[in-house]
């Protein structure tokens, strides 16, 4: 049963018009309070030559009249008509069909043939897991799941950030403090605490931070005792985060490395200058300037060659749909990055990709602690490891 379309049927014979249209106006309003269907009469307005409330009311009566039954009341609200359902006359559909084809129900093959991309979770290798990733993560799996039920072909993807100044932070930190200890508790929450331990010793030596700089200078130019230092101390975080994972439940069936992206800009940038998407400013980075799209101005790559985010996604998204044909690649990212991502999309649709119609952020609002904002260099989250183990004991209760 096509819920929508078997309204959209009804209304168009009893207000002689289109199916096609009456579909397109159809639409879900932000409340349920407004109903489960609003139609916009000012939509048409011009067409009928009428004022939208008059339309809304003379629509109402015509459906009042008629008493669809999948209809249980109506209503206007200004140039709207609200229609509210009638759930015992849908519980009796459905319910049978529900019994009769039990976990196929609702299943479509809508997405046959057709790949997706959704990418989620994104670690940060100098930091274990906290609830924010398990949110993120529940958000990846169950997009994945809804697109994997619907026929699509779902690829789930992770990047991990394994390389910056944050990350060398957590190796200045060992270098100067670790005294060559091996983790004797989970790999990646020993790396966290020198996170946390070198942000404590720069409030009292601000020059740590320069150091940081410059370590992170060192692995740019594939210093061999620096890089010996990250990939040991990235082994150790990797380990512990994907241990997490597989505790959570999360899969991932491409796992993209920031680290492996490091270098490869040359070529974007080269496309960027050529079509003048890109320009220098007056401190010698490479921005975009989108001015005049209301995003403002962002810097593509730092003066010194130093690639920032938006250099990763410029690389990698086009790697993504050159590797897999996709019909939608999805990023679940929070709220607070959504002019990153208007910037991201429109610089790759200045640039001439044209699938970038095909990318989407799914973003989602931040939750804060009565605190304010968790902050992993203060050590103030709500570790993943330890909600995973809380929850595994209150189950436990539960079922004894």
């Amino acid at each position: 049963m096509n819920l929508k379309k078997e309204i959209v049927s009804e209304l168009s014979k009893i207000l002689s018009l289109e199916k096609e249209k009456v579909f397109d106006l159809l639409e879900v309003p932000p409340s349920k309070e407004l109903g489960d269907y609003s139609f916009p009469c000012f939509k048409l307005s011009k067409e009928l030559k009428k004022d939208p409330k008059q339309i809304a009311s003379e629509f109402k009566e015509k459906i009042d009249l008629k008493k669809i039954s999948l209809i249980n009341s109506t209503e206007t609200k200004g140039p709207y008509l609200n229609l509210f359902l009638d759930y015992s006359f849908l519980a009796k559909k459905l319910i049978p069909e529900i019994l009769k084809e039990k976990e196929k129900f609702g299943l479509t093959s809508i997405g046959k043939n057709k790949k997706v991309m959704i990418e989620y979770s994104s670690p940060n290798t100098n930091k274990p897991l906290h609830i924010g990733h398990l949110r993120n993560d529940s958000i990846g799996m169950s997009l994945s799941h809804l697109y994997s039920v619907n026929g699509f072909n779902v690829i789930k993807a992770i990047l991990i950030n394994d390389r910056g100044v944050h990350i060398c932070k957590s190796m200045l930190a060992y270098q100067k403090f670790g005294e060559r200890k091996k983790p004797e508790k989970k790999s990646d929450h020993f790396v966290g605490d020198y996170y946390v331990l070198f942000n404590q010793k720069a409030k009292e030596n601000p020059e740590l931070e320069k150091e940081a700089l410059e370590l992170l200078e060192k692995w740019e130019k594939k210093d061999k005792e620096t890089w010996l230092l990250w990939k040991k101390m990235n082994d150790w975080s990797v380990k512990g985060i994907f241990e997490t994972y597989k505790k959570f439940g999360s899969e991932f069936d491409v796992i993209y490395r920031e680290s492996e992206l490091f270098g490869e800009s040359k070529k974007i940038i080269e496309l960027g200058l050529t079509k003048k998407v890109f320009v220098k400013d007056q401190e010698q980075n490479i921005v975009v300037d989108l001015d005049k799209f209301g995003l403002g101005k962002k810097v593509v790559l730092r003066k010194d060659g130093t690639a920032i985010y938006l250099t990763n996604d410029l690389i990698l998204t086009p790697e993504k749909f050159r590797k897999f044909p996709l019909e939608k690649s999805i990023w679940v990212v929070g709220s607070e990055q959504n002019l990153y991502f208007k910037q991201l999309f429109k610089s790759l649709e200045l640039l001439g990709f044209d699938w970038v119609s095909k990318c989407l952020h799914y973003s989602y609002g931040m939750v804060f602690l009565p605190e304010g904002k968790m902050k992993s260099r203060e050590g103030t989250v709500v570790d993943a490891d330890d909600l995973i183990e809380e929850l595994i004991e209150l189950s436990k209760k539960e079922l004894t």
